[in-house]
Protein backbone atom coordinates (compact mmCIF):
# COMPACT_ATOMS: atom_id res chain seq x y z
CA UNK A 1 0.00 0.00 0.00
CA UNK A 2 1.10 3.68 -0.85
CA UNK A 3 1.24 6.49 1.29
CA UNK A 4 1.55 10.42 0.85
CA UNK A 5 2.25 12.60 3.53
CA UNK A 6 2.16 16.31 3.47
CA UNK A 7 4.03 17.97 6.29
CA UNK A 8 4.72 21.44 7.88
CA UNK A 9 7.15 22.03 10.32
CA UNK A 10 7.11 25.14 12.59
CA UNK A 11 9.87 24.95 15.43
CA UNK A 12 8.86 27.17 18.39
CA UNK A 13 12.30 27.45 19.60
CA UNK A 14 14.11 30.53 19.54
CA UNK A 15 16.76 28.33 17.72
CA UNK A 16 17.79 29.02 13.69
CA UNK A 17 14.47 27.30 12.77
CA UNK A 18 15.23 27.37 8.98
CA UNK A 19 18.13 24.79 10.14
CA UNK A 20 15.95 22.43 12.19
CA UNK A 21 13.43 22.21 9.04
CA UNK A 22 16.25 21.23 6.50
CA UNK A 23 18.11 18.96 8.60
CA UNK A 24 14.39 17.17 9.03
CA UNK A 25 14.02 17.29 5.21
CA UNK A 26 17.32 16.12 4.61
CA UNK A 27 17.04 13.13 7.13
CA UNK A 28 13.97 12.14 4.50
CA UNK A 29 16.06 12.34 1.56
CA UNK A 30 18.31 9.60 2.80
CA UNK A 31 16.16 6.81 3.57
CA UNK A 32 15.86 4.80 0.16
CA UNK A 33 12.27 4.30 -0.97
CA UNK A 34 11.05 7.64 0.09
CA UNK A 35 9.78 10.11 -2.65
CA UNK A 36 10.22 14.09 -1.18
CA UNK A 37 9.50 17.03 -2.41
CA UNK A 38 10.03 20.08 -0.86
CA UNK A 39 8.04 23.06 -2.11
CA UNK A 40 7.89 26.81 0.04
CA UNK A 41 4.97 25.84 2.32
CA UNK A 42 5.43 22.17 3.26
CA UNK A 43 7.21 18.39 2.00
CA UNK A 44 5.68 15.95 1.13
CA UNK A 45 6.44 12.48 1.22
CA UNK A 46 5.53 9.23 -0.84
CA UNK A 47 6.06 6.08 -0.60
CA UNK A 48 5.44 2.52 0.72
CA UNK A 49 3.11 3.25 3.59
CA UNK A 50 4.98 1.41 6.60
CA UNK A 51 8.10 3.14 5.45
CA UNK A 52 7.14 6.06 4.88
CA UNK A 53 5.27 6.60 8.10
CA UNK A 54 7.99 4.93 10.31
CA UNK A 55 10.69 7.21 9.26
CA UNK A 56 8.60 10.17 9.39
CA UNK A 57 7.65 9.41 12.90
CA UNK A 58 11.29 8.64 13.44
CA UNK A 59 12.32 12.10 12.53
CA UNK A 60 9.21 13.78 14.25
CA UNK A 61 10.15 12.35 17.45
CA UNK A 62 14.13 13.66 16.89
CA UNK A 63 12.81 16.97 16.67
CA UNK A 64 10.60 17.02 19.59
CA UNK A 65 13.21 15.40 21.71
CA UNK A 66 16.08 17.68 19.92
CA UNK A 67 14.05 21.04 20.49
CA UNK A 68 11.28 20.39 22.93
CA UNK A 69 8.89 23.02 21.32
CA UNK A 70 8.10 22.16 17.95
CA UNK A 71 4.70 21.89 15.72
CA UNK A 72 3.87 19.65 12.56
CA UNK A 73 1.16 20.15 10.60
CA UNK A 74 0.91 16.78 8.91
CA UNK A 75 -2.12 15.30 5.87
CA UNK A 76 -1.67 11.61 5.53
CA UNK A 77 -3.47 10.68 2.42
CA UNK A 78 -4.20 6.92 0.88
CA UNK A 79 -2.06 6.25 -2.70
CA UNK A 80 0.92 7.70 -3.93
CA UNK A 81 -0.06 11.20 -4.82
CA UNK A 82 3.27 12.29 -6.53
CA UNK A 83 1.89 11.83 -10.02
CA UNK A 84 -0.83 13.52 -9.80
CA UNK A 85 -1.31 16.02 -12.24
CA UNK A 86 -3.42 19.13 -11.33
CA UNK A 87 -6.51 20.20 -13.93
CA UNK A 88 -5.77 23.66 -15.30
Amino acid sequence: MQISIEISLYPLAEQQFKTEIWRFIKKLHQVNGLTVVTNGMSTQVFGEYDLVVKNVMTEIKLVHQQLNTAVFVCKFIAGDLSQVKSES
